[in-house]
């Protein structure tokens, strides 16, 4: 399923039309980027939580030539599955 298809399964389950579900779920994906900008995690219960993981500096290779090379610090998004959704997965 990709982002059209997503607007889609929501148009028809909930009734809006196309360009509402269309900027429902635009305003879901860009309130849980702006919390997680900030440092916020993103509980939703029964489906999972969102979350900013620090990773630290650290040194790498370059597969090509085998020199090292510095990586630098950064946050990464991550998700961890709610038991609902993985019980619905692993039915």
């Amino acid at each position: 399923m990709n982002k059209n298809d997503l607007i889609g399964a929501v148009a028809d389950s909930s009734g809006l039309s196309r360009s509402q579900a269309s900027q429902a779920v635009e305003g879901v994906f860009d309130a849980i980027s702006s919390a997680l900008k900030q440092g916020d995690e993103v509980r939703l219960v029964g489906f999972g939580t969102f979350s900013v993981a620090k990773r630290k500096a650290s040194t790498g290779r370059n597969p090509r030539t085998g020199e090292a090379m510095k990586i630098k610090a950064s946050s990464q998004p991550k998700f961890k599955a709610g038991k609902t959704l993985k019980d619905a997965v692993n039915v």
